[in-house]
């Protein structure tokens, strides 16, 4: 195959690059170069630049480096045909979302994939995983933020880690895969979108954001603690999602503060799968009838708590911050 594309291996740490450090544990040390060496296929398959960005394990990655990512890619986005991201598994999803929101409508591919085990392992999944997010990035149609892993191709704002340890660590939530791997053969479930506006960037996000997961019989008083640090709350409820306490409740009255002193609520669920429904019974309807509030309903975790990072970022008005967070964003909202 001719070496018509062009593609920039952006390496951030992660499993895939791990060697065991003197102390009998895992620790990123592997370049981004020497990635590339134990996968010797690739050299026939396109031409590939390397940026070493960070050497981290994923848990330490966040926002900062979210935003180093989209500004590699931005000043660096006319110079190649696509993008390959080497991350851990831990925040990977995150880390997707968050680009997703970051770098909107992008006629390039950007490819985040890892592995469960270490490249430098005799048997290890990321040889596959970097060949096939290779094979993705330069095959034709390929499009936006998406996660190659154990032989998906997943839309960046419907991937979730939901294993710790086995390859098949990641999934598409209530949502069909882009696309799958069958050997060498990529078979597409998405169409390519049509007539997409130009590619937007964005370079600032806002983490004044937490995650709120509702326990039986939590008190109210923690919404008092967090107005001090955070500008947006996502409420995990339970089952199809609500508010325990009724209309007098002291976690109505809470929120109820939360929301009129200009600040964001987000109901969502605990549930992994068929999101959240605040129309279904009455401790749903309680708190869908709080004005300003917003409801998760299918989104991801992550791709709720990155927007929402994106959102604060772009103001600091209530009412467009909604608006802003309502808008779907490459199917992260149906």
């Amino acid at each position: 195959m001719p070496k018509t594309k062009k593609i920039l291996l952006l390496a951030t740490g992660g499993t895939i690059a791990c060697k065991p450090t003197s102390r009998g544990v895992l620790a990123p040390a592997i370049s981004a170069a020497e990635l590339l060496q134990f996968v010797p296929e690739l050299e026939g398959m396109c031409r590939i630049d390397t940026m070493q960005l960070y050497d981290l394990d994923s848990t330490n990655i966040g926002p900062e480096h979210w935003c180093g990512m989209a500004k590699a890619i931005r000043d660096h986005y006319g110079e190649y045909d696509g993008f390959v991201i080497a991350h851990g598994t831990d925040t990977m999803a995150y880390t997707a979302a968050a680009l997703s929101y970051m770098v909107q409508n992008p006629a390039k591919p950007i490819v985040l994939t890892g592995s469960q085990k270490s490249i430098y392992n005799r048997d290890t999944d990321a040889r596959n995983n970097l060949l096939h997010a290779f094979a993705y990035a330069v095959s034709e149609g390929a499009w936006g933020v998406q996660i190659v892993f154990d032989n998906l191709v997943i839309l960046g704002t419907r991937a979730r880690k939901v294993r710790s340890k086995s390859l098949n660590a990641f999934s598409s939530i209530d949502y069909p895969e882009t696309a799958v791997f069958r050997d060498d053969r990529l078979i597409r479930f998405l169409p390519t979108p049509q007539d997409r506006p130009p590619v937007r960037f964005c370079d600032r996000l806002d983490p004044a954001v937490f995650v709120l997961r509702l326990v039986p019989g939590m008190g109210a008083d923690i919404f008092a603690a967090l107005k001090d640090h955070y500008r947006a709350v996502v409420i995990e409820g339970f089952g199809v999602g609500g508010l325990p306490g009724g209309e007098d409740g002291p976690l109505l009255r809470a929120v109820r503060d939360w929301l009129a002193s200009g600040r964001l609520a987000v109901f969502s669920t605990q549930v992994q799968h068929e999101g959240s429904d605040l129309s279904v019974y009455e401790v749903g309807r309680i708190a869908r009838e709080l004005p300003g509030v917003l409801e998760a309903r299918d989104m991801t975790p992550e791709a709720v708590v990155t927007k929402l990072m994106w959102v604060l970022a772009q103001t600091r008005d209530p009412a467009a911050a909604r608006a802003l967070f309502e808008q779907p964003v490459q199917h992260d909202l149906l």
